[in-house]
């Protein structure tokens, strides 16, 4: 199995919008999970904005930014798609989608003017969407009887996430360690828990952390 790298991505769908010398820009962010999520999204929003001067694009996908795709749409070769793909890639955003909308307002911005408007639309709809950061992490489940549980259930809450306790004859917990804190996590829970918690490790995965 490859080494997982921890990659940033964006958390949720978010649409922005602006003007600039009359021509009316609307920019989506998209987060995706493959190809195909990005085609759909295209084409709905071609069909949304049929009406458009222009439908612009640019999307990365895969940790290792495997998949890069990007269209100027008429716009003249190298000011829109690919300034929207640079702000994806400068900032390290990956399994994403930028679409521009322009409705051309009758006033040229010069290739200049295009880069930046296209630039900013990329820009503000991230911004929008916000960032998520994917940290290469593992699942780990503790068994501990309830006379122990209060001594760990705090820590782990704050030094681990996705947790999800199972409370039947004794207290099972599973949680995502991030990779670079896993020897300290264990070590913590054994000297809270006396060495009485049973510690498995379990399939490797990511931790999800949003920026508020």
């Amino acid at each position: 199995m490859p080494e997982l790298r921890p990659y940033t991505t964006v958390c949720r769908t978010a649409t922005i919008e602006f003007t600039v010398n009359k021509s009316r820009f609307i920019g989506r962010c998209f987060p995706l999970k493959s190809e195909e999520e990005a085609l759909c999204a295209l084409a709905d929003i071609k069909k949304e904005h049929w009406d458009a001067t222009h439908n612009c694009y640019a999307y990365v996908l895969g940790p290792f930014f495997e998949t890069a795709r990007f269209s100027d749409d008429g716009e003249p070769g190298g000011t829109a798609g690919l300034p929207m793909l640079e702000v994806l890639k400068n900032r390290g955003i990956t399994d994403a989608l930028i679409i521009a909308a322009r409705y051309f307002g009758g006033v040229l911005l010069g290739a200049g003017g295009l880069v930046r408007a296209y630039s900013r639309t990329a820009s503000e709809a991230v911004a929008a969407a916000g960032m998520a950061h994917m940290r290469p992490a593992r699942r780990v489940e503790l068994r501990l009887d309830y006379a122990r549980y209060g001594a760990v259930e705090g820590y782990v809450r704050q030094n681990a996430g996705d947790v999800e306790c199972v409370f039947t004859e004794n207290v099972t917990i599973r949680a995502m360690v991030r990779a670079e804190r896993m020897d300290a996590f264990l070590k913590e829970i054994t000297e809270r828990t006396d060495g009485r918690a049973l510690l498995e490790t379990l399939e490797e995965g990511y931790l999800r952390e949003e920026e508020r």
